[in-house]
């Protein structure tokens, strides 16, 4: 469909039609370009695509916005939690970036657009002990980050790509976008932030992908084994925090 498209803005206009960036900026959202400038753009062993492969564990989640909550807590100052209206009230923010996923393809060249996380991280306060963050997602699952690692500007919690909601195989009603790491670091169907004090595998990395996953160092696999001891913490921190579900 879109070399019919492009094939036919050829005709009509004599030259090829603008990036798709381009054509589906808004000149009233803050933008940040978060694409790689300083090595190449495609990491070690990846494979360049102009499609968007679907790829997740289970089934895709039926979401009710009614009582959908995102929330934050953990090791924080000011835990909140936002409805799905008041969190797209919040300003927002658009990111250009590349994105790259374990299973060796990457698309370069994606506009997201969202809220910023490392607002709402400053909104929430992390209290300095805090190093680690465990993001929930729809249907139990899981994903770990280092705090340094979602605390950075082009970071967001998106609904969109390139212009048009994202579909719900692809995350919607909202979807972490980090892009400086493996893309299943970027949770579809995301709910909250649990900021620690450890670093508390996820389900992909209790499963065997590495616990940071940096696409540039081929951080694929490599994951740890999860002791009874870390298990039992994060669930007793669970027990005493109201959980956006």
């Amino acid at each position: 469909m879109l070399d019919k498209l492009s094939g036919w803005y050829m005709g009509r206009f004599g030259t090829r039609p603008p990036p798709m960036e381009d054509q589906v900026a808004d000149a009233g959202t803050p933008e940040i370009d978060a694409r790689t400038r300083d090595k190449d753009r495609v990491p070690p062993r990846q494979v360049r695509t102009a499609k968007w492969p679907v790829l997740h564990y289970g089934d895709v989640p039926r979401v009710d916005l009614a009582t959908w909550r995102f929330r934050i807590g953990g090791l924080v100052e000011q835990p909140f939690e936002l409805s799905y209206d008041e969190l797209k009230a919040l300003p927002h923010q658009d990111t250009l970036c590349d994105i790259h996923c374990v299973t060796r393809w990457s698309r370069l060249d994606n506009r997201f657009t969202g809220v910023s996380v490392q607002a709402l991280l400053r909104r929430a306060a992390p209290k300095p002990e805090a190093t680690y963050v465990l993001v929930h997602a729809e249907q139990g699952f899981t994903t770990n980050l280092p705090l340094a690692d979602l605390d950075r500007p082009e970071n967001l919690l998106a609904w969109s790509h390139n212009g048009v909601d994202l579909t719900p195989d692809h995350g919607w009603p909202l979807r972490l976008l980090v892009p400086h790491l493996y893309f299943w670091k970027s949770a579809k169907w995301v709910r909250g932030f649990d900021l620690l004090d450890f670093d508390m595998p996820g389900f992909w990395e209790q499963n065997g992908y590495h616990m940071r996953g940096d696409p540039w160092t081929e951080e694929r696999y490599g994951g740890m084994s999860v002791s009874q001891a870390m298990i039992n913490k994060l669930r007793s921190q669970s027990k005493t925090e109201k959980r956006g579900e």
